[in-house]
């Protein structure tokens, strides 16, 4: 099965890094390897790998993760080329820009 590659710069996914305990719940149940242990807290590694299933937000027990699960600008573009309607997103693929922020660089990892 070839590897996905999502668009860039365009996920919802968000850490409050003065919130996570360091538990890492959210490393065993990302499906992609988006975050990793820095010292005593998690952070973000591969944010762009972030599929937005929102695991790790329903498993963080400090609400230190954030996501907007199926409903960030990739899932709005996927089913727009699905032919599907209502997907409405405020991204502009040609321009290269995106409504997300994109500056969320947490625990020295970006």
């Amino acid at each position: 099965m070839p590897k996905f590659v999502y668009l860039k710069d365009v996920v919802t996914l968000k850490l409050d890094e003065s919130k996570c305990v360091g538990c890492g719940l959210c490393l065993e149940v990302c499906p992609h390897a988006v975050f990793k242990m820095n010292g005593r807290c998690v952070c973000i590694q591969d944010k762009d790998a972030c599929m937005e299933c929102g695991a790790c937000s329903r498993n963080c027990p400090t609400a230190a993760i954030t996501v907007q699960a199926g409903v960030g600008c990739a899932a709005a573009v996927i089913n727009g080329m699905l032919g599907r309607s209502g997907t409405a997103c405020c991204c502009s693929i040609d321009a290269g820009s995106c409504c997300s922020d994109t500056s969320n660089r947490q625990c020295g990892c970006g």
